[in-house]
């Protein structure tokens, strides 16, 4: 069984997982609001927090506007003028992190000083004074947050490291083929010119160096010869047959299929930037087949009809596994390179809601991070906003912690 469908059985198996519930069981403080099984909503949609005859109203306000606090008292359910209630809220996020929040009289209304950042994820205290009376409560609102064993996720192949600086690409994307390299393709010739006698070289035939090929009569002194291979290789012309005369034509031409490079078409916007030594990574059409060569050769000399120049890119050896002579092929240039502050690896990348997102984690604990992203390569991607430096975060198997947050429920709800 692949690692993916581990995970995917081990996540329907209550026993392995801390918790995955948008409103886990809370600490028994004697504090109000923090056991309810279905919250109660208040006139503005809001979350309702009552002590006795006294309540308030949770709201985040996003209307237009950076997410806010927007909180509404009551005394018998009828309204309290702001003015009249002192108020404070901290949110503690996953990892311990507090922000605090104090709060004005605005309208009808108390508002919150401050933006309540995404992701809307934390576990909140509510303090209110009024009439000479404190109420406190705490509960628990999560969203894009769930808890896996460690066991479950090393199964399902979920992985992670911290987030930091990287060497950003930026890159040209162009389009070119497989070729066989000069030196790997040879015209089999007669030295001097004759009748063919015998052939023992066939299409398609592998072939060693120095192995006979064909025996010829020469027409001036009738003694025979034999013509060999020069090169090891498949032979993939053959152009005579027992019994014609040699000329001076290539009667086989052979081509050794490991000693290949790309020929990659440089447009004249981009020809400047190319450069002999840049690394190219390349991949076929279809996506299947990738490896990283660099830069051997530009040729001089442009193309009359598309004024393009050819770029050689040089393969391995072992890319004949991968590739083969008239393939197409994609290629992404790396014409430059800058360090970015802060980036993460381009794979771990997902979508929740609206946003670009990575899964933080802290222990046994995911939890999502919305990102502001800059520059973008296959591998990374910089970071501008939403992530602190050094935060453990999931490379391999994010999508996997996406569908247990979907599974779970814990959404955007306030």
């Amino acid at each position: 069984m692949s690692p993916y469908l581990k995970l995917a059985a081990l996540l329907f198996v209550p026993a392995l997982f801390a918790g995955c519930s948008e409103n886990p069981p809370a600490d028994d403080h004697e504090e109000h609001g923090a056991a309810e099984a279905e919250e109660e909503r208040g006139p503005h949609r809001g979350r309702m927090l009552r002590d006795g005859n006294f309540a308030v109203e949770v709201t985040i306000f996003e209307d237009g506007v950076e997410p806010e606090f927007h909180i509404y008292a009551y005394r018998d359910d009828k309204p309290v003028a702001p003015q009249h209630v002192q108020l404070s809220v901290d949110l503690i996020r996953l990892g311990g992190k507090v922000d605090r929040f104090a709060f004005m009289p605005k309208d009808d209304f108390l508002r919150g000083g401050g933006v309540v950042k995404e992701p809307h994820s934390f576990d909140v205290k509510v303090k209110a004074v009024e009439g000479g009376r404190t109420h406190n409560w705490t509960y628990a609102s999560y969203e894009g947050r769930t808890t896996i064993a460690a066991d479950a996720a090393r199964a399902g192949g979920v992985r992670s490291e911290r987030a930091g600086p990287a060497s950003i690409a930026e890159l040209i994307d162009m389009s070119g083929r497989i070729e066989i390299t000069p030196e790997g393709k040879a015209d089999v010739r007669a030295r001097l010119p004759g009748q063919i006698l015998s052939m023992t070289g066939e299409l398609g035939q592998v072939v060693r160096r120095g192995q006979t090929l064909l025996r010829v009569e020469s027409s001036h002194s009738l003694q025979t010869y034999t013509v060999t291979a020069p090169i090891s290789g498949t032979i993939v012309e053959k152009n005579a047959n027992v019994g014609d005369m040699t000329g001076d034509r290539a009667l086989f031409v052979i081509a050794d299929p490991t000693k290949l490079h790309a020929e990659f078409f440089v447009y004249p916007r981009d020809a400047e930037r190319v450069r002999v030594g840049q690394k190219v990574a390349l991949r076929s059409l279809s996506g299947a087949a990738r490896l990283t060569g660099a830069v051997e050769a530009i040729l001089p000399t442009a193309d009359l009809a598309s004024q393009t120049l050819l770029a050689h890119v040089h393969l391995p050896e072992s890319a004949a596994g991968q590739f083969r002579p008239g393939m197409g092929v994609e290629g992404a240039f790396a014409v430059a390179e800058t360090q970015a502050p802060l980036a993460v690896r381009t794979k771990a990348i997902q979508r929740f809601r609206d946003f670009d997102v990575v899964y933080a984690k802290v222990g046994n604990s995911y939890e999502v991070r919305m990102l502001e992203l800059g520059r973008k390569t296959p591998e990374w991607t910089e970071v501008l906003g939403g992530l602190e430096p050094g935060t453990e975060y999931v490379t391999d198997g994010a999508f996997l912690i996406r569908a247990d947050i979907d599974k779970s429920g814990a959404s955007h709800d306030h």
